[in-house]
């Protein structure tokens, strides 16, 4: 962890502006912008809830990182010693009665098969599936320190593919914990899309096999390569997008009309880096951009609050804020043990 993360606590910044992300669009989800308006008022006014509930968004986070935690503290991190305790995180979150916040079909069908302790976790994989499901949870693997580059990549496309097993919902898992990763480490805001750019180009046809296993021959390409390309070149094409609405949309526009509604991983990814980067020293504003959007409100809102948590620091949110969050004791806690 460098000293700049150190001094801002990057992963408490990161994880508690997930969550505040997440309670805020959670009640504007499935609704378009002129209902948020009339319900909530303007949206640069927009409040914390009452009382802060979050959604399955911070639910499967905090079910990743406590499995990530288990599986660092055992040894060097690897596919075999991360799997286990973070398939049972899942599992244990499918059947709690707290998993009761419009969880996506997706994570629900894959967790029921996870279930099974026989099966290989490749064939409870929704090979067809890149929601947002994916990325919107990955946020502990950008943060946890001490992982190389390959580890990270590796564990980022991993957790997603428990449930989710389309190549764009990998790759675009991978980008958001880069991304977050970046920031931790104090790059620019106005140099990120060019940097993950870059990241995605060189990583185009890698595939993880060490992490994936054979993953890639349960979908309909003929090679690993082929497989992950495919994912790869269609998250290039809407951070192509990204790097245009960056310099031309403006902040009084819903984010979504430029990078996609967020259903899908790859947009997810965009519409809360546009937002996040539409206010980069503007975090609370950025949250309530995030939240007054036609499409997955509460998934993009909790991706803007990682980014900016992670570029910011806990400081970012105001306490009264911080402290009535749902989950804000876990939240502190694991965000500060990466901190250290």
């Amino acid at each position: 962890m460098t000293t700049t993360a150190l001094v801002k606590r990057a992963a408490t910044g990161s994880l508690l502006g997930l969550a505040l992300g997440d309670a805020l669009g959670f009640p504007t989800e499935f609704n378009d912008v002129p209902s948020i308006l009339a319900t909530f008022g303007p949206w640069r006014e927009m409040k914390l809830p009452r009382p802060a509930i979050v959604s399955d968004d911070t639910q499967m986070t905090l079910a990743l990182g406590r499995g990530l935690r288990t599986a660092m503290d055992r040894g060097v991190l690897a596919p075999k010693r991360m799997e286990r305790p973070v398939r049972d995180e899942f599992v244990d979150w499918y059947h709690s009665p707290q998993n009761n916040r419009a969880p996506g079909r997706t994570c629900m069908v894959a967790c029921n098969l996870l279930n099974d302790e026989g099966r290989p976790w490749q064939e409870a994989s929704q090979i067809g599936s890149k929601g947002c499901g994916a990325n919107m949870r990955v946020a502990p693997i950008g943060l946890a320190p001490g992982l190389s580059e390959g580890q990270r990549a590796g564990a980022a496309q991993m957790q997603a593919a428990l449930t989710h097993g389309h190549p764009t919902a990998l790759a675009a898992s991978d980008l958001t914990a880069h991304a977050i990763r970046l920031l931790v480490q104090g790059a620019e805001p106005a140099g990120l899309v060019g940097l993950l750019r870059s990241y995605a180009y060189e990583n185009r046809s890698r595939y993880h096999e060490l992490w994936l296993g054979d993953l890639w021959a349960r979908g309909q390409d003929p090679t690993p390569e082929h497989f992950i390309a495919r994912g790869w070149d269609e998250c290039l094409a809407i951070l192509e997008r990204l790097q245009t609405a960056v310099r031309t949309v403006s902040p009084e526009t819903d984010p979504c009309l430029a990078t996609g509604e967020g259903w899908i991983a790859e947009e997810a990814l965009a519409t809360g880096l546009l937002c996040f980067l539409l206010f980069p020293d503007e975090p609370l504003t950025a949250l309530r951009r995030a939240a007054c959007t036609v499409g997955d409100s509460d998934s993009i809102a909790c991706l803007t609050g990682a980014f900016a948590g992670a570029h910011l620091g806990a400081e970012a949110w105001p306490r009264e804020w911080a402290d009535r969050i749902e989950y804000a004791g876990e939240l502190q806690t694991l965000g500060a043990l990466w901190d250290m």
